[in-house]
């Protein structure tokens, strides 16, 4: 799906890691919400209270995910899931754009 109909978006951008992490929240008539964000190269790493299916749209990174030890290489187009109460990393290699979806 490369656009969202009939959503409500938060004017206030969520910027993180001094500002070389953004993202806008987008919420749905559901109750469902994602963000829509933009990370510089760097390496990161989040925690997540609901599980999250995260969408690499352009740009390649590396994601050390929960209980493993291994780095997975992720680039436009692809996307990996990271379950709920969790902490994952990420390498930046290239500017990259994404979409997270939070699963409740």
């Amino acid at each position: 799906m490369s656009e969202f109909n009939n959503v409500s978006i938060v004017k206030k951008a969520n910027v993180y890691f001094g500002g070389n992490v953004s993202s806008r929240t987008i919420r749905f008539a559901d109750g469902s919400s994602k963000t829509l964000g933009f990370m510089l190269p760097g390496e990161y790493t989040f925690n997540t209270a609901d599980k999250e299916l995260m969408e690499i749209i352009d740009g390649n990174l590396d994601v050390l995910l929960p209980g493993t030890d291994q780095w997975q290489r992720v680039a436009g187009g692809e996307s990996f899931d990271v379950p709920a109460n969790s902490a994952f990393t990420v390498k930046i290699n290239t500017p990259t754009d994404y979409c997270c979806s939070f699963i409740k």
